[in-house]
């Protein structure tokens, strides 16, 4: 049976950590662990997930809350509350709902402070694995649940009319050729028998672009992405750096694996023409018309096409493969920077499995490559539905910040003093503490010391708005008595996250996640994924702006004389920022969550923030008039992710509500003082919110909503319980109070 893990290093010597491993969350199998009603329940959850798969696509992560349930024995709950439709919403109704909840979320707290969960979803991520690491036959097991429990229909299929499998490129959206390739071969490469599938479009095995290892020798000054002519790396985005960098040491190493039998099977299995009679130049520009969200322009064509017939034979050869030996050498200098400054957890999963796979490339037996294999572990989440590779090493500081920004909301911080403490000490073990050591511009890094992450600290990257979500934290937590919630984060230390926000202030006033967004809009016109949209470059958000904002201005309450001009003009602009990028008809797209409703909680929260009001911004008012227009008939709101897609607000199927919309709408237009002037909207929503509570205090799993790059989703599980509580604690205090 198998049971999560938390802050364990497992006495592994080739495992290291800058803080005892606080936040990280692994699973581990013991056949012994577990009573006969234990692993009965799990198996009725699992069953219960195989008859609703359709319906609902993600799991409700229920493993791991059934171990922690039997861990941390809660006191018996209060009665469960119903609110009839025109029964009036009491404080002593939302007070209870709020104790339940608190009471139910704060068994699922790790003893190290933070809260774990899912944060799978990207279905393209596991296979990269597969074909690389060996597991053990209880992990290739749970690998084979995935593609099998999240397929539409029984796997069989011929590509040219895609009737019978239907696998997104996450758990809700859409990319099912890629998803559906890579799903089979990892089937396949777990010693799944064949089904007959047929190719028909896509990258093949030898229809890749020119990964050029020798552009990531061109200087800054060159403005472009470095799989074009003329680049430098240091301008892309993180992410996109981060994966191409591994990708073009494969290339120019001109890697293949062992051709097995398995392998020649496969090619048979996957085209409709005899594998030696792939015509792979023409298949290098043909893409599944179902996996086609961002078609590449001909600049893209003559460009692939000159790397490929020009600039390959000349590099190919003497005098110019002496200089793809020199970038060779440059590209795994900037991989084992990237591996030893992660600790070998590395940014994301596809690097991540990239990276090994050039450390055992360049040496099988190194120690780099033996430092990496422990830390596979982090990236792997086991659910009812299988197991996932996650798209990151988890969300860990991300939703602790928010949990107590939730549970502060409530007015009932002090009955959860226990809860409160754990998270303060694990927000405070998790800050970055240090700059990554030489020459920060040489390695195209930003500085991180006093930074906070999206998961642990021995993960790193500093990013914005993580930064400013940790800082808004502790700085609340400081307000509380030391007894109830330890002592504060050293002011030394908050000087430091404060420097960091500072200095990822772009020129426009607005804020990207990990850096400075370091060159222009157009050059997404060379965008390979076709896939993904806005991948090359780190774009300033309205979440990252806002989170900046609000960091700030609480920052500024409390040491009003702390570079006191240089953070009323950051606030000043980033506030600019947002309005001039709001649309005209008051909202603001939601670059990292489902979507409008998301990114409207952000535009007004750091609007007001800022110093605005409904009364004198017209910003907020567009804001609040376009959020109340999508309010659904029965209360609530409900937002597909075809909002992220389509870049168009999209109700639920039979406009449903959802409870993380429905609070994110409640948060913003409670900010934006809604209560005064109308708070039927509210009533209806916190009724939607209360009746939805399940018999345990839980929230139920509804559809993903998380989002990144315009096509894909990603699940947080945490979201369920945090923004409930959060929107009801506001609600209690500022609407049901006030009137």
């Amino acid at each position: 049976m198998w049971r999560l893990k938390v802050a364990d290093g497992g006495n592994d010597p080739y495992m290291y950590s800058t803080n005892n491993f606080v936040g990280r969350q692994i699973w581990e199998f013991d056949a012994d662990y577990g009573t006969p009603e234990e692993r009965a329940e799990v198996e009725a959850a699992r069953e219960n997930f195989w008859k609703n798969r359709f319906p609902v696509k993600p799991s409700c992560d229920l493993l791991w809350r059934m171990q922690f349930a039997r861990e941390n024995p809660r006191v018996a709950n209060l009665p469960q509350i119903k609110v009839q439709d025109l029964e009036e919403v009491t404080e002593e109704v939302v007070t209870t709902t709020l104790r339940r909840g608190l009471n139910f979320y704060s068994t699922m707290q790790a003893h190290d402070g933070h809260w774990p969960g899912d944060y799978g979803g990207p279905m393209f991520l596991l296979p990269g694995l597969s074909s690389n690491v060996v597991l053990s036959i209880e992990h290739q097991r749970e690998m084979c649940e995935i593609p099998f429990q999240s397929s539409s229909k029984i796997i069989f299929l011929y590509f040219g009319t895609l009737k019978v499998l239907w696998l997104g490129a996450t758990l809700r959206a859409q990319a099912p050729c890629l998803v559906l390739v890579l799903s089979y071969v990892t089937l396949r490469l777990l010693g799944e028998g064949g089904f007959g599938a047929r190719r028909r479009n896509g990258k093949g095995e030898n229809g890749s672009w020119t990964m050029g290892c020798n552009l990531w020798l061109c200087p800054y000054i060159l403005p472009i992405h470095p799989v074009s002519l003329s680049l430098s790396l240091r301008r892309m985005n993180c992410h996109c750096r981060m994966v191409y960098l591994p990708m073009s040491y494969i290339y120019g190493k001109r890697f293949v694996g062992p051709i097995t039998p398995t392998i020649i099977s496969l090619r048979n299995e996957l085209y409709i023409v005899p594998y030696q009679e792939v015509d792979w130049n023409q298949a290098r520009n043909q893409c599944a018309k179902e996996d086609l969200y961002y078609p590449h322009p001909l600049v893209q064509d003559i460009l692939w096409a000159s790397l490929h017939k020009v600039l390959e034979p000349i590099l190919g050869h003497w005098p110019g493969n002496k200089l793809r030996e020199k970038a060779l050498c440059t590209v795994m200098q900037h991989v084992h920077y990237e591996d030893e400054n992660t600790r070998y957890i590395c940014i994301g999963p596809v690097n991540k499995v990239l990276n090994m796979l050039c450390c055992w490339i360049e040496d099988p037996n190194s120690e780099a490559f033996k430092l990496h294999i422990p830390r596979i572990f982090d990236y792997l989440w086991i659910a009812e539905d299988g197991m996932k590779m996650q798209g990151y090493n988890g969300s860990q500081l991300w939703d602790t910040s928010f949990a107590v920004q939730a549970i502060i909301s409530t007015n009932l911080g002090e009955e959860y003093g226990l809860t409160l403490r754990k998270a303060h000490e694990f927000i405070k073990n998790s800050q970055v503490l240090e700059d990554c050591p030489g020459d920060l511009k040489f390695w195209y890094r930003h500085i991180s010391k006093g930074a906070w992450p999206f998961s642990t600290a021995d993960h790193g990257w500093p990013i914005s708005d993580c930064t400013a979500e940790g800082l808004k934290a502790v700085l609340l937590l400081s307000k509380l008595s030391l007894e109830t919630v330890g002592e504060p984060l050293d002011m030394e230390q908050l000087f430091d996250a404060v420097n960091v926000i500072l200095s990822l202030q772009n020129a426009d006033g607005g804020f990207a996640t990990y850096e400075l967004t370091r060159s222009y809009r157009w050059v997404e016109l060379i965008n390979p994924t076709e896939t993904f949209g806005d991948v090359v470059i780190d774009y300033p958000c309205v979440e990252c702006t806002s989170a900046a904002i609000q960091a700030l201005t609480s920052f500024k309450k409390l040491y009003p004389e702390h570079r006191r001009h240089e953070i009323e003009n950051c606030i000043s602009k980033a506030a600019k920022f947002i309005e001039d990028i709001q649309a005209p008809d008051g909202s603001w797209y939601g670059s990292w969550g489902v979507c409008f409703t998301y990114g409207g909680w952000f535009g007004i929260k750091g609007l007001i923030a800022a110093g605005n009001t409904y009364n004198n911004c017209p910003c907020i008012r567009k804001a609040c008039d376009y959020l109340l227009s999508k309010e659904l008939a029965s209360g609530g709101w409900g937002e597909s992710y075809l909002s992220c897609q389509n870049k168009v607000y999209t109700n639920l199927p039979e406009d449903k509500p959802h409870n993380v919309n429905t609070a994110w709408a409640m948060l913003a237009l409670i900010d934006a003082g809604q209560a005064g002037r109308d708070p039927n909207p509210l009533h209806r929503a916190a009724r939607i919110l209360i009746n939805s509570q399940m018999k345990n205090g839980d929230f139920p799993q509804e559809e993903i909503m998380g989002a990144f790059n315009k096509n894909c989703t990603i699940s947080y599980s945490a979201y369920r319980n945090i923004f409930p509580i959060w929107a009801l604690g506001e609600y209690r205090s500022r609407v049901l109070h006030s009137s």
